[in-house]
């Protein structure tokens, strides 16, 4: 399958990419481009313009900052997988990272062009909701930072402009003695998510718990969390997965096997941060 016609641009800052998004044609920013050029090729997608943040050495690095890990969204699957920052802080991360795709997606792939698509089947969004993450975004207008939470609105969707980019995700370091996990049902071709439930548990009893490819876009499970956190034990809370939640069917799992999916994967995801 072959592409419509693109212009491509390689941009040396982010404030180039931000003046060449802003140019009038329908431009798409290339990260890793295991989203996107799929889609390219399928005809889903057809920008004028493809503008390639790769090299922007502003976009890269993994670091702690004030109690914060920082990491750049130019940033691959495999280096944050790798990273001594990430597991020696939220080793979950770094589990997530390394089950994604596999060692050529997780080499060019990118955390910032993963949650910028907003697959609701892909790993990063309901880590990072779990994780309790803030995503950095530079536009047109400034820089802002919105919480994970905020950021992911629908299916494929974020609260992202045409001219906005992703710089950074911000996550606060957790207590000492905080246990965290990813359990992740895999479609066994892609490697996506058919269910995956994100859990971290502080040693207060307060309970994060997301999902991913439950619903039209990765979210946090607050009955769940409001029964863990309140010293329900796994087998209870996790009864209560996807409650009151629209659930996906298609050739996959259809919507009650994923119910059922959900409240296995929580389970197993609670028992494993007790």
């Amino acid at each position: 399958m072959i592409p419509h016609s693109f212009d491509y641009k390689r941009a040396s800052s982010v404030e180039e990419a931000i003046e060449i998004l802003q140019n009038g044609s329908y431009a798409k920013v290339l990260g890793g481009g295991h989203s996107l050029v799929p889609a390219l090729k399928l005809r889903l997608n057809a920008p004028e313009t493809l503008v390639d943040v790769t090299r922007i050495e502003s976009l890269k690095g993994i670091a702690i900052e004030d109690g914060t890990l920082v990491i750049g969204a130019a940033n691959t699957h495999h280096e944050i997988a790798t990273s001594a920052d990430v597991q020696n802080t939220l080793s979950f991360l770094a589990k997530g990272a390394s089950a994604i795709g596999d060692v050529q997606v997780r080499n060019k792939g990118t955390i910032g062009g993963s949650i910028a698509h907003a697959d609701p089947s892909a790993d990063w969004p309901a880590l990072l909701l779990a994780a309790d993450a803030s995503i950095v975004i530079q536009g047109a207008d400034g820089t802002k930072t919105v919480a994970a939470q905020d950021f992911f609105t629908g299916f494929f969707s974020t609260i992202l402009e045409e001219s906005d980019i992703i710089t950074q995700i911000r996550i606060p370091i957790p207590p000492e003695g905080t246990k965290s996990t990813y359990q992740k049902f895999v479609q066994p071709a892609s490697r996506f998510a058919i269910v995956g439930c994100a859990a971290v548990k502080e040693p207060s009893g307060a309970t994060r718990v997301a999902f991913a490819g439950v619903s039209d876009y990765a979210f946090r499970d607050e009955a769940v969390e409001s029964a863990s956190s309140s010293g329900a034990s796994a087998e209870e809370a996790a009864s209560k997965a996807a409650e009151g939640v629209s659930i996906m069917s298609d050739h996959y799992a259809s919507e009650d096997y994923r119910k059922h999916l959900a409240k296995v994967y929580a389970r197993r995801a609670l028992v494993e941060v007790s």
